[in-house]
């Protein structure tokens, strides 16, 4: 078994409160949830308007499998012009 954890920390530069911060980011981990069946939340940057950091979780048997998926996760927030990546970093365990 091979558990994948993928941090990405974020700038939401159009952001000018929590509000707006938590809405960009809900839906954005909604989708990554549902389109990668991947566990997906906030945790750090709580309470900064302009930056997030998001952590990703993947379980497989194949670690090919879990850096695929991953990856597939960080091409689509790049995707998102709502968010900016300032810097991501995996690990496997």
């Amino acid at each position: 078994m091979t558990v994948g954890v993928l941090t990405i920390r974020l700038e939401i530069p159009e952001s000018n409160s929590l509000k707006d911060k938590r809405h960009a980011l809900k839906s954005t981990l909604d989708i990554l949830r549902t389109r990668f069946n991947v566990s997906a939340a906030e945790v750090g940057e709580n309470d900064t308007w302009r930056r997030a950091v998001v952590g990703v979780a993947c379980v497989s048997n194949d670690q090919a499998n879990v850096s695929a998926v991953l990856n597939k996760v960080i091409s689509l927030v790049e995707s998102n012009p709502r968010l900016g990546i300032l810097e991501t970093q995996m690990e496997m365990l």
